[in-house]
């Protein structure tokens, strides 16, 4: 009896040490390719977007967002060069180029000296570059990666930037920048002489394409309770597909820009239906880097709109917005981290932090 039992001990202990082993040698190779350098660099960005309105969404739908499904988990700074709260503008600009500016600049620094954006920087490195938003494309954000300029609000000579980007793919509002302009240039036709194709929807497929423009709207498209569609998520899809034939990879950034509007409104319904919006285009990037190893996706924003907390509620039907803001707050904002390099990202940090880890995960020194 004693030695039966004395073997089925050692036998469940030598079970647990093979079952160890093979956890160990499973947790190994997983922080591997975490370690590995990213080829693909995919940065999604919710204006607006905090803690809080993340988990509004989370507690909204009544199941986590896929963003939460993120390895690891971050958050940062916001502030701008000139203010304890920042704009789109400055914000957009600290994590485009690594740099801080004033509220209102973008694509400069303070003394309006033009540096180049992550987006140019991946391109001059042999990736092809894209950005798909649910504003206008000529909008503080997508201008970041874009455009230099002293003024956010220039949109025309915004526009005239993307001429001259070495960008790929664009999908977005804004054709009244483009084409209903004051020097009566039409720039979608000049766009398309240096090669790309555009069009005023989406297409039903963008593999054939090796540079796209989409504008949907004359300026800004409306909002999801309006009507808009699924032009973010099934726009970010598109530009997975045409971007992933590049053999060096690519940089995509990708904006749910309307989550802020909703913020600057105090509109509960707005803000969570955005916030849905936004994350079923990080499903797409989610999904894509599981079936594309070497691909990272950072989810992040430029600053927290509307101060939103959470008061009361015994369930989702019950919850109870409190905005303390119509305007953007100073408070840190998420990073969540999925796929290869996502580790680089845990921590606290500064906005212009997020860039510089970027750049040293893709194995990018700077000159």
């Amino acid at each position: 009896m004693k030695k039966n039992l004395f073997l089925s001990l050692r036998f469940v202990s030598l079970l647990l040490v093979i079952l160890a082993a093979f956890s160990c040698s499973h947790q190994h190779d997983h922080h591997d390719t975490l370690d590995e350098k990213p080829i693909n660099i995919i940065l999604m960005i919710g204006d607006g977007m905090g803690f809080a309105q993340v988990h509004a969404a989370t507690l909204s739908s009544g199941e986590p967002l896929t963003m939460l499904n993120a390895q690891y988990t971050g958050s940062i700074t916001t502030h701008s060069y000139d203010n304890l709260i920042t704009d789109s503008g400055a914000g957009g600009t600290a994590l485009a180029t690594g740099k801080k500016t004033n509220n209102g600049m973008i694509g400069m620094t303070p003394d309006s000296v033009a540096v180049p954006s992550m987006l140019d920087i991946f391109a001059e490195n042999g990736k092809s570059t894209g950005i798909v938003v649910s504003c206008g494309v000529t909008h503080a954000t997508p201008a970041s990666f874009i455009a230099k300029n002293v003024k956010r609000s220039n949109y025309e000579a915004i526009a005239l930037d993307f001429l001259n980007s070495p960008v790929d793919v664009v999908i977005g509002g804004g054709i009244r920048h483009f084409n209903q302009r004051k020097d009566g240039r039409m720039l979608t036709a000049e766009m398309e002489e240096k090669g790309f194709t555009y069009l005023n929807k989406l297409p039903e497929n963008a593999s054939a394409f090796n540079k796209l423009l989409v504008l949907t709207d004359s300026v800004h498209p409306v909002s999801v309770l309006e009507g808009r569609g699924n032009l973010l998520p099934e726009g970010t899809k598109l530009a997975l597909q045409s971007l992933s034939k590049s053999k060096n990879g690519f940089f995509l950034m990708v904006e749910g820009s309307q989550i802020d509007w909703a913020g600057h409104g105090n509109d509960s319904a707005f803000l969570v239906n955005e916030m849905f919006d936004f994350d079923k285009a990080v499903t797409e990037a989610f999904k894509f880097a599981d079936t594309n190893p070497g691909t990272l996706v950072i989810v992040t924003a430029d600053h927290e709109t509307g101060g939103l907390t959470l008061i009361h509620g015994e369930n989702k039907n019950s919850i109870k917005f409190a905005f303390s803001s119509s305007d953007h707050s100073g408070i840190m904002v998420p990073v969540y981290a999925y796929g290869t390099g996502a580790k680089q990202f845990v921590g606290s940090y500064d906005n212009t932090d997020l860039f510089d880890r970027i750049m040293k995960v893709a194995g990018i020194q700077l000159k």
